[in-house]
């Protein structure tokens, strides 16, 4: 019987990402909605709520969200050969569309159908980062204390300009504080 990590090839991991890596505009953001719909719906390789574990931890670690949620996963399922095989199958696309287009878009970066081209692919990235981000929202706001801490976090970072990784480093303490609180509280009610 094969294991977990033997039931996904290798190549069955690079064209995944690949595929995610060719498919997606704009950035890791833009990347989550393909990101999940691929790992989550089409090869069970991981659960919504790991996703979004993963999507919290590759926030928080220097990179491109995507790339980070791609290295997670693969080492998930193949070990480190798997995480590089799928951080290369997300990138791949972007090296091969990167490199050829550098090669022309000097010539036509004063084209007007280019410059209104690339307008039209901004408003595009923009509804994506939506998207990705209401999906956030939908599954991460699961309780009123949730509901709090994401407002919390998103006023203190419009208004007061406060820097995400002390968002993140406080949220981090509410949530250990409110499970060790639970726990208590649970252990109290045994007695």
């Amino acid at each position: 019987m094969k294991t977990d990590e033997e039931k996904t090839s290798l190549w069955s991991l690079f064209l995944t990402f690949a595929k995610v890596g060719v498919m997606t505009f704009g950035g890791g953001y833009a990347m989550l909605p393909i990101l999940e719909r691929e790992v989550v719906t089409n090869h069970n390789w991981t659960t919504s709520e790991q996703m979004l574990d993963y999507y919290a931890i590759g926030q928080c670690t220097p990179g491109v969200i995507a790339v980070n949620v791609s290295t997670f996963i693969g080492y998930k399922k193949r070990g480190i050969l798997g995480s590089i095989v799928a951080t290369f199958g997300v990138i791949f696309p972007s090296i091969v569309i990167i490199t050829a287009l550098a090669s022309v878009l000097k010539m036509f970066q004063d084209n007007i159908y280019v410059k209104k081209a690339f307008e039209g692919i901004r408003i595009a990235v923009c509804a994506l980062m939506i998207t990705a981000v209401i999906n956030l929202v939908k599954k991460a706001v699961s309780s009123v204390g949730t509901a709090i801490v994401a407002v919390s976090a998103l006023l203190l970072q419009l208004f007061l300009g406060i820097s995400p990784v002390v968002i993140v480093i406080c949220t981090i303490s509410f949530g250990l504080l409110i499970f060790f609180t639970g726990k208590k509280k649970s252990g109290e009610d045994k007695s």
